[in-house]
């Protein structure tokens, strides 16, 4: 995408967060990348006020606390950049206050593959970090760490961070984590989760590699079912 494209389809997908449940006022961010930078939702602004030349640029290679735009871009513009950094294949970042999700951080639950859907993630866990102040490098640190090999985390007493190739890719996650946090949640009311065999999940991982959203860019170069 070229980068006005790319504004705006941050501001739909940012817009289209608190309708689906999974977001609630001013809280949460967006990324993408974009060329050797990040665009970034800017912070403190309700989603249904951004309009594509509000989104901060902030260079990957750049210095702490360097930004173009009209805003200052998200407080978490840190952990956005240290992921990308970090990943180059992750195009997009997704940060919420997804209820279900925060409550299972604010109890340091990680999410187990009580559920097939876990395989979307890339591994047998969705991983709950420890807590940091929001906006300092020790919760970047984390997040990093926590996405290791996977495309969402927990963020002790937080949120949820998910990732996708695009902006698509990394909406659909947001939404799936929330889900999978509240099938745990009334599992765990119910009862004992069974959990899946880590085998078994590595299986669903390579099967999720051609399935829907996640596969478009496997179908594109010839790899899809």
């Amino acid at each position: 995408m070229q980068e006005h494209d790319l504004r705006l389809a941050i501001v739909a997908h940012a817009r289209a967060l608190n309708g689906l449940g999974i977001n609630q006022g001013t809280s949460g961010n967006l990324s993408a990348r974009c060329g050797a930078a990040i665009l970034i939702t800017p912070s403190g602004m309700a989603y249904e006020a951004i309009e594509p030349g509000m989104i901060a640029l902030v260079p990957l290679a750049g210095e702490d606390g360097v930004w173009s735009g009209p805003l200052r871009p998200s407080s978490e513009w840190r952990f956005h950049r240290d992921i990308l950094r970090a990943r180059p294949d992750v195009g997009a970042i997704i940060h919420t206050h997804a209820p279900y999700a925060t409550a299972l951080a604010m109890l340091r639950k990680p999410i187990p593959a009580a559920h097939y859907m876990i395989a979307a993630f890339g591994g047998p866990t969705i991983r709950c970090t420890d807590y940091a102040p929001f906006g300092t490098q020790e919760l970047s640190d984390l997040a990093v760490t926590g996405l290791k090999d996977r495309h969402g985390v927990l963020l002790g007493s937080h949120g949820m961070i998910t990732t996708g190739a695009d902006l698509e890719q990394a909406l659909w996650r947001a939404v799936e984590l929330e889900a999978l946090a509240k099938m745990y949640h009334m599992a765990l009311v119910l009862g004992t989760p069974a959990i899946l065999p880590d085998d078994e999940v590595a299986l669903l991982v390579e099967r999720f590699k051609t399935y829907g959203v996640l596969g478009k860019f496997a179908e594109s170069e010839g790899g899809g079912e």
